[in-house]
């Protein structure tokens, strides 16, 4: 509902404004099927969602271990914790430059982007978990005799896994934002391309809007998609302190 009083709001704007530059509702929607009619509207949003599934994902892979193993064993989260905590407030557009001189305009470059932007929240969001596990956890597995993996597996995994999964959103809302920024700049496709290059190429804004509405549009569902994860059986309690 709030929706189509937004459109019905935007559409009048245009009308009583009289704007020959910003575009109706209509306007951007015939710019997105003239995309589409020339192939390029998937083309753009399957290489959007191509580059940030293989950085997030590395992201996941690597941030997940590590972030248990930082909170397991104190004496490792106290050799890594001060490089951590240094590179993570630098902003993963920051090493743009230097990504596309190690990469190239190429698919490379964005991923390593997204990457850097969603593994440190995700390290830091299991490390503090781990941390955070009561004592009696830990205590009453060694009790029942199981051996450090299985008691990760077993008992820590699933006592924090709430805690990655809030981790997990923070990581994928900034691995988002990132992307845009980095494929308006290190490549020549994707949706954050499409915005610029509709700017630059005769002042498209009906394809500028197009695309920004896209990628909101996008970010929702895959929001939604990570937030339908807590609902599961296996996270649906949680341990209070």
């Amino acid at each position: 509902m709030l929706g189509l009083v937004l459109l019905a709001f935007w559409a009048l704007a245009v009308v009583v404004s009289g704007t020959k530059i910003f575009p109706s509702p209509m306007d951007v929607v015939r710019g997105l099927l003239e995309l589409a009619r020339r192939k390029l509207l998937w083309a753009y949003m399957g290489d959007s969602l191509f580059r940030v599934a293989c950085g997030y994902l590395a992201a996941v892979a690597i941030g997940i271990p590590v972030g248990l193993a930082m909170g397991w064993w104190s004496s490792l989260a106290r050799a890594a914790n001060p490089v951590i905590q240094m590179l993570r407030p630098i902003s993963p557009l920051a090493w743009m430059p230097l990504a596309v001189i190690w990469f190239g305009v190429s698919n490379l470059a964005p991923i390593f982007l997204i990457f850097l932007a969603s593994v440190f929240p995700i390290i830091v969001a299991t490390m503090n978990g781990v941390r955070n596990v009561p004592p009696m956890y830990v205590q009453a597995g060694r009790n029942f005799g199981l051996s450090t993996r299985a008691l990760i597996t077993r008992v820590l995994f699933p006592a924090i896994l709430p805690r990655i999964l809030v981790g997990l959103r923070i990581a994928f809302g900034v691995a988002w934002l990132v992307l845009v920024a980095a494929e308006m700049i290190a490549v020549d496709s994707g949706l954050g391309y499409l915005i610029i290059d509709a700017r630059n190429a005769g002042k498209r804004y009906d394809l500028v809007v197009g695309g920004m509405l896209l990628i909101g549009l996008l970010g929702l569902i895959l929001d939604t998609l990570i937030r339908r994860a807590e609902t599961l059986r296996a996270v649906r309690w949680a341990f209070h302190e």
